[in-house]
């Protein structure tokens, strides 16, 4: 018997990391599978494009009406579909009616899959309205209803175990037959030290500015920040490279070591490493701070590097700048660790089994 899933997604399909490293990559693979499927955003595209832009009150106050008109009339559609896979939350503001609805009311299976700590207030300062009328609290509730929990690293599943027995682990993964599927020369020219992610981790980068200041002062390298928003630096130089979907691998492949700090906290440790392995499947060394699964993913010295202030900081990557073979050795290392645990490939039968094989409760 065939299967007949409706993904009820917050974003378009193609524009938002953490749908298109969690599940996009997936979705071609199923009709070999007998699987059936179709996408349900909140937003679209042109929506999409102005949400997370400072202002536009009115605008951003009729995407939300127009996200939930569309979901409101999803509800009567939901019946020809046997299961509801529901990827971080179905509607971005309020309570959980429309996951209550698709348990209680449609009876539908619902596979539940998020890869942030979701459950606490993490909203930008350019969506302080939405912040006010998020219902963090729903997370529990979408847990306790679901047939099935995915979660992106440990820590997130032991969150949703209190709520569902019913938890497994499906890592953020890379697709390196179709997406990074190229390799990082390394050379002994001037280095490029770079950053990639959105306008919600940009904070993270202002953590370490000093180091790189001081960097700058010392040693000749460029920095450069990959991104849908700029981040203003004040105290280094730096190249802007606004994020493009068609450029992302090219653009990546420019730099020679790829960072990604964090701050030890609840919500950096359910962040699921998505910068390092983008990094690390293109064969570019990463220097990150040890948070969270970043401690499962990287050993240190051997396929990535863990930095944990700025002492170390400023001493791993001067180490990394000056010396084209320690990235290289390093680049190849980490490579290897995507192929074997980290890759569509490495998870795609796990992937499907979960599509297939949840049971409700």
């Amino acid at each position: 018997m065939k299967k007949n899933i409706a993904f009820i997604v917050p974003y378009p399909i193609g524009v938002a990391p953490s749908q298109r490293f969690r599940f996009e990559q997936y979705l071609s693979l199923l009709k070999n599978e007998g699987i059936q499927y179709t996408c349900f955003p909140f937003l679209s595209i042109k929506d999409f494009k102005i949400i997370y832009n400072q202002g536009f009150f009115f605008k951003k106050t009729l995407s939300i009406f127009n996200g939930f008109f569309r979901r409101s009339i999803l509800m009567f559609r939901l019946t020809k579909y046997d299961t509801v896979f529901i990827h971080r939350e179905a509607s971005p503001v309020g309570p959980p009616v429309f996951e209550w609805l698709i348990a209680k009311i449609l009876k539908r299976k619902i596979i539940y899959d998020f890869d942030d700590a979701i459950w606490l207030e993490n909203t930008s300062q350019s969506n302080q309205l939405i912040s006010k009328i998020k219902s963090h609290s729903k997370v529990a509730s979408i847990c306790n209803w679901a047939s099935l929990v995915m979660c992106g690293n440990k820590f997130l599943m032991s969150f949703a175990k209190k709520y569902n027995m019913n938890v497994v682990y499906m890592p953020t993964t890379i697709d390196i037959e179709n997406e990074h599927n190229k390799i990082k020369h390394h050379e002994k020219k001037q280095v490029v030290i770079g950053w990639t992610g959105t306008h919600s981790t940009i904070k993270y980068l202002y953590e370490i500015e000093s180091v790189l200041s001081k960097l700058q002062q010392k040693l000749i390298f460029e920095f450069r920040v990959i991104s849908n928003k700029d981040p203003l630096f004040t105290k280094i130089k730096y190249h802007y490279i606004p994020w493009n979907k068609n450029k992302e691998i090219q653009d990546l492949l420019k730099i020679d070591i790829g960072i990604m700090p964090l701050l030890d906290n609840e919500w950096a440790r359910g962040k699921c490493a998505f910068k390092a392995l983008q990094y690390m499947a293109l064969g570019i060394p990463c220097v990150i701070s040890p948070v969270g699964v970043n401690n499962e993913i990287v050993k240190d010295g051997v396929n990535g590097i863990l930095a944990e202030n700025d002492e170390e900081w400023r001493e791993k990557l001067t180490k990394l700048i000056e010396t084209v073979e320690i990235r290289a050795e390093i680049g190849l290392e980490g490579l290897k660790t995507v192929h074997e645990k980290y890759s569509v490939l490495a998870n795609q039968r796990k992937f499907i089994s979960y599509l297939k094989n949840n049971e409700l409760k």
